[in-house]
């Protein structure tokens, strides 16, 4: 029986297509795969030593707490859609609706517009050239975009190898790095970091705190299959304790690693973690070029699966919320009987991805310059997720007092609050500098060429971000309004698009 007791005649239908097929390990491999994201490591790096300082910092006054947060929150709220029925039971549809969107675009536009140009970036300085802005740089994009949207559409009980396998390749990588690193260094010598270089800096904090915060997000994200796991109360706490652990540590060593091995002036964000690779890849001299090319495939697969992971996450949380007439209600709303996947949305994951990619590579300027615009884009609706998603986690702790909590912060109701507001406080200020970044540092007097930081001008960050939120907005706004007749529990037929039900959204509160 759903506990959300308010969901749509047609998501109690739709939840009737979901097959148990994960079990811990699963749920561990899916999380991992999706959240470390490995590719933003040289972006993070490129702030110097006191990035590790910050690092550090952040994996204990924000990781832990909102890691608490949600292994309580997704042990006890186990139905299929994770952030949207959290947030629909603590506030209601419309901040459901505007939670769940800006989760689940931020995946097709961070696959398209940024993990496509990372691969083909690796792949044609390590493995095989591909001429930017050629045909086999367009094939290569569109082929990464579309592997991904397909491994999300056949059933997750085949699906789940891929970010499985994924997730296996990419902490094997790391840990060979690391193992390669240190016998480099001890060969070579490592750069001279004092101890004062670990000092932080107010620039450094605002630059590295969008960047750590994406980085940290997600590890709840596996409840928007919670439909389809096999014990999700038990298994989810613990993933996100391990995958959370996994995820420190994946970041705080590769990064010391990089600023040991790599000049800082020379690591950019689209190939600073492959700068250091093939600086410590030296050491297996004539082999050096094939180890390259072997990582680089490797890194490219990871790259696949992580975006597959994340197309499987968020695509079932967005067909939860459109079949709970919340997006374009029942056309977008249904699971595939036989597969028991949404097929729909990932097809229009791969549209968004692919509409994405053919702007960003419109765009003027170096790629590592796109790389940085389109993840802070990605940065921003991705945070912007939380301010919602964070205080709907905290309002159900006292809103359902007596449902069964398999695993319990022990703090009280008072201490509980006090993680949210810290929580938040961090996605609150990691938002702002991520949409407007240079603003607070102009406030304090900290100078801040914007054209020589990102590499494109300020009008044309702020249009293409700006703009990018805006559409994203309206699209909610218009999809919400298409999902008046489910919402109303009146039936819609397969392949109908419901009509317009605008006036229903200043009076929506369930």
């Amino acid at each position: 029986m759903m506990q959300d007791q308010h969901a749509s005649a047609l998501a109690q239908e739709q939840s009737k297509h979901l097959q148990k097929s994960l079990g811990r390990l699963d749920i561990l491999l899916l999380v991992v795969s999706a959240v470390i994201s490995i590719e933003v490591l040289g972006q993070v790096s490129g702030f110097g030593v006191e990035t590790f300082t910050w690092t550090l910092v952040m994996a204990i006054t924000f990781l832990i707490p909102y890691g608490l947060i949600f292994a309580e929150v997704g042990g006890t709220f186990t139905d299929e859609g994770g952030i949207y029925v959290w947030t629909k039971l603590a506030f209601g549809r419309v901040a459901a609706a505007v939670a769940a969107l800006l989760t689940w675009v931020t995946q097709p536009v961070w696959v398209g517009g940024a993990m496509s140009f990372v691969a083909v970036e690796t792949w044609s300085t390590y493995v095989s050239p591909v001429a930017a802005g050629s045909v086999s740089d367009y094939v290569f994009k569109l082929a990464f975009i579309w592997i991904t949207v397909g491994s999300a559409v056949i059933s997750l009980k085949r699906g789940k190898w891929l970010p499985g396998l994924g997730a296996i390749l990419k902490i094997a990588f790391l840990a060979f790095f690391l193992i390669v690193t240190s016998i480099y260094g001890f060969q070579h010598g490592f750069n001279r970091l004092s101890l004062s270089s670990f000092s932080p800096t107010m620039a450094g904090f605002l630059g590295v705190t969008p960047l750590l915060l994406f980085s940290f997000l997600g590890f709840e994200s596996g409840n928007s299959a919670a439909g389809e796991m096999k014990n999700p109360g038990r298994d989810v706490p613990i993933s996100v304790a391990r995958s959370a652990i996994i995820a420190a540590a994946s970041y705080l060593l590769p990064i010391l690693a990089i600023l040991l091995v790599v000049p800082l002036d020379k690591i950019t964000g689209i190939n600073g973690l492959f700068g250091a690779v093939s600086t410590v890849y030296t050491i297996f001299g004539s082999a050096q070029h094939t180890m390259l090319g072997v990582s680089a495939v490797v890194f490219c697969f990871v790259l696949v699966s992580q975006g597959g992971a994340w197309m499987i996450i968020s695509d079932r949380m967005q067909a939860m919320a459109a079949a709970d007439g919340s997006f374009f209600g029942g056309f977008f709303g249904r699971f595939h009987p036989k597969l028991g996947t949404p097929v729909r949305v990932n097809a229009l994951s791969g549209i968004v991805a692919t509409v994405f990619m053919l702007a960003a590579m419109q765009l003027t300027g170096s790629s590592a310059a796109l790389f940085q615009v389109v993840l802070t884009i990605a940065i921003s609706t991705y945070l912007l997720s939380y301010l919602l998603a964070i205080p709907a986690a905290v309002r159900l702790r006292t809103k359902f007092p007596t449902m069964p909590r398999p695993f319990k912060v022990p703090v009280s109701d008072l201490g509980f609050r006090i993680l949210g507001v810290i929580c938040f406080a961090w996605v609150l200020l990691g938002s702002w500098v991520a949409i407007f970044p240079g603003t607070m540092e102009a406030t304090l007097g900290i100078d801040y060429n914007f054209k020589n930081i990102w590499g494109v001008s300020q009008l044309t960050f702020e249009l293409f971000t700006v703009g990018t939120l805006l559409c994203i907005l309206a699209l909610g706004l218009i999809g919400y309004a298409f999902g008046g007749r489910v919402r109303r529990g009146e039936v819609i037929t397969d392949g109908e698009l419901p009509t317009v039900g605008l006036a229903e959204m200043t009076s929506e509160t369930n």
